[in-house]
């Protein structure tokens, strides 16, 4: 490995400047996640709950918007291509806003408790999860139920809603769980490149997001709008809703983001982290 004091001799102006275009190194960006990670776990429940319940009403705004593309777009060929872009606006409100979304959670809080691993610290991370995927489905309940007020939308609305909510409705339970890892697997990719995404973040979201829609992936919280919009229409059943959709789909997320990417991500930095503590 060579010696990096060659920078020393350079001109302050080109030392600043190499400074500048570094990229961060894996440990660092796991442990500004880390830090993250700890701050959410010592949010009270009242903050959590609110936030988590914006982020389920605000997220809705995906399937609301996507649908709203697919009317104007009908049986075009590139509807596929258009339509998806509609459903980056909701996740671009929460991730920007920095609201709870339950599936950003399975990295963000999983890095403090593989940092530093306990028990008290674990049932930190339950509770948390459980907060944020309780209010966050509450939220897109409400949404739904606004989305399925005759005068919230126009009939023409309605019918692109049901229209994109019956994708949701068409496939079994084990579909669902695989179709939710890749989603899992993206969400938990956005969140552990953000630290160095700082001036063009908006774009990045709206380019993961893009292709989890565009892909056809599984995401639990927009899609228990979708789905929570079916079964107000008659539609769908409870035992559709939870156990067709929700639970399945939400254990795909949660391999995806935790299973696969953080534990594999954590494997990367473990050996730079313990170094640097030493």
């Amino acid at each position: 490995m060579q010696d990096n004091n060659f920078i020393k001799e350079l001109p302050e102006e080109e030392q600043q400047v190499l400074q500048e275009h570094a990229s961060m190194a894996p440990h660092i960006i796991f442990n500004i996640i880390r830090q993250e990670g700890e701050d959410e776990l010592r949010r009270p429940f009242l903050a959590l709950a609110f936030s988590a319940l914006a982020a389920g009403i605000f997220v809705s705004f995906s399937f609301l918007f996507r649908a709203i593309f697919h009317m104007h777009m009908g049986n075009s060929q590139f509807e596929p291509m258009i339509a998806s872009l509609g459903y980056t606006s909701g996740f671009l409100i929460v991730i920007l806003g920095r609201m709870q979304l339950f599936t950003e959670n399975p990295i963000t809080t999983m890095v403090p408790l593989l940092g530093a691993w306990s028990w008290h610290r674990f049932l930190k991370v339950l509770r948390l999860w459980s907060i944020v995927f309780f209010f966050n489905i509450i939220g897109t309940a409400i949404a739904a139920a606004f989305l399925s007020s005759p005068y919230a939308v126009s009939p023409n609305t309605a019918t692109a809603l049901h229209e994109i909510a019956a994708h949701v409705m068409r496939l079994p339970a084990i579909d669902n769980v695989v179709r939710g890892i890749p989603a899992g697997i993206i969400i938990a990719a956005l969140v552990w490149i953000a630290p160095q995404t700082k001036y063009f973040r908006f774009l990045t979201i709206m380019f993961f997001i893009y292709f989890i829609a565009l892909g056809d992936f599984a995401h639990v919280v927009v899609g228990s709008c979708e789905m929570a919009y079916e079964v107000m229409a008659g539609d769908a059943d409870f035992s559709d809703y939870f156990f067709r959709f929700l639970i399945p789909t939400g254990i795909g997320n949660i391999i995806g983001g935790t299973a696969i990417f953080t534990l594999l991500i954590y494997n990367q930095v473990r050996k730079e982290l313990y170094n640097h503590k030493d």
